[in-house]
């Protein structure tokens, strides 16, 4: 048994009620055809099998059963006619033994439960994006909307409508503001291994009720985009230019650039000819063929360093890629007044890289929408590379300085030592002179 599993770690459910519980694990082979179990922990802590893929236990025949779904990676349990001697620790999980790959829970059954949302399962490819869509709260006032993973004792919050972004999710979160419904979008690109997990994702009201969906995000570890965001490097009065790219077979509403900062994207500009007017003049968006877009940002300045996202959007769902653009001065460095030698940044390689986004999914026309229990919402960008002239990329930090010329620069160093050995030889000629003045005149 490989990978992870994942699944919710509180239920509670209605006296003579039910309650339906999804695990939810990776594709592989080994988890497809394995033992899925579902078993509640004793006094002892033994974890006693309620129900498994060829058994269920005596006491709970006809009112548990367990249903495997190897395609979609997911298997359910139902518990019907509940009763309080049900509440206690369980574990959902896979393998030959009840110490297999597992997670816990704790179900709590209640005179009267509230009606708890079923858990999104989203899947994501390893450097692509995410949109993941959030429950609707209270739409008369602006609530604080967040995003937080889930461990083993709290909830870490990764971002907030008012502006916090995890240090590990800079220029990769974006927490869109309520739409009339009160519902929000959460947007994650550039996705690692680890992002893997269970989230919860929400809005807090005005007395700190909570509005809470549970989110399950597997990231595929099979993929062939690029590692990690590109950085793009020009001068401050320079141009840059590179490309976003997206399934020509995809339907998109808008396609767009916008620039992130502290868990928000401000749209630049789009493909219908939409331009901020603080880049009036200043950036340009123009499609070359049916599957891509170059963007060209002129007269740069250095409050123009910082992220950019592509972006495009089809119903709910917006793919995104980043980009991290790096401003530098121009600096002097000539011996002869009117000569400049501009410091600009080397790459690893001549080519430039540029941002993109594609689909994920070959051969469907449309982005699939965010869906609850049962459904998967898939979805990814990438960032490749594109040649363009005069655009270097580079890691921050990795620049070097051209040398002005040629020529040789010793004489300034050598000059004043010859004076000084000039002056030491004729102060020791003239000491000389004198002490055989001296002894001459004895």
């Amino acid at each position: 048994v490989s990978s992870s599993l994942h699944g919710s770690r509180f239920l509670a459910g209605e006296l003579g009620g039910s309650i339906t519980h999804q695990c939810f694990y990776s594709t592989t082979p080994a988890n497809k055809h394995e033992r899925k179990y579902w078993c509640k922990i004793s006094a002892s802590g033994v974890c006693y099998t309620v129900v498994s893929s060829r058994f269920i236990s005596s006491e709970h025949r006809g009112r548990v059963a367990l249903r495997d779904v190897p395609q979609n990676g997911t298997f359910t349990v139902t518990m019907t006619g509940l009763r309080s001697s049900d509440s206690g620790t369980y574990r959902c999980g896979i393998g030959s033994t009840n110490e297999g790959l597992y997670v816990s829970l704790n179900l709590t059954v209640l005179a009267d439960a509230p009606v708890s949302r079923p858990t999104q399962l989203i899947r994501g490819e390893l450097h692509g994006s995410i949109t993941v869509l959030c429950p609707s709260g209270d739409t008369q006032r602006d609530q604080k909307r967040f995003w937080c993973k889930v461990g083993r004792s709290s909830c870490t919050l990764m971002g907030s409508s008012d502006g916090f972004v995890s240090r590990r999710y800079q220029g990769r979160i974006v927490i869109s503001p309520q739409e009339s419904s009160g519902a929000f979008k959460v947007l994650l690109n550039d996705l690692k291994k680890e992002d893997s997990g269970l989230y919860l994702c929400g809005t807090q009201g005005w007395r700190g009720q909570e509005i809470l969906q549970e989110v399950v995000l597997q990231v595929a570890t099979a993929s062939t985009l690029p590692r990690r965001p590109k950085f793009l490097s020009a001068t401050v009065g320079g141009s840059v230019s590179f490309q976003c790219h997206h399934d020509p077979k995809g339907t998109y509403e808008r396609k767009y650039l916008c620039r992130w900062e502290a868990g928000s994207c401000q749209v630049l500009l789009d493909h219908e000819g939409f331009v901020l007017q603080s880049h009036q003049g200043r950036i340009q968006m123009s499609s070359s063929d049916p599957g891509s877009s170059t963007v060209v940002l002129r007269q740069l300045r250095e409050e123009d360093e910082g992220w950019y996202w592509c972006g495009a959007s089809s119903g709910h769902t917006e793919l995104t890629a980043p980009l991290k653009l790096l401003i530098h001065k121009e600096t002097c460095s000539s011996r002869d007044p009117g000569t400049r030698t501009p410091v600009r940044p080397t790459a690893p390689s001549p080519a430039a890289h540029s941002t993109a986004w594609h689909r994920s999914t070959a051969g469907m026309g449309s982005v699939p929408k965010a869906t609850t229990m049962g459904s998967v919402t898939q979805g990814s960008s990438s960032l490749l590379p594109t040649a363009t002239p005069g655009t270097s990329a580079t890691s921050p930090g990795e620049t070097s300085q051209e040398s002005s010329s040629g020529e040789p620069q010793l004489l300034p160093v050598v000059l004043p030592a010859l004076l000084l050995l000039i002056c030491i030889t004729i102060t020791i000629l003239t000491l000389a002179k004198i002490k055989l003045q001296k002894q001459t005149g004895k």
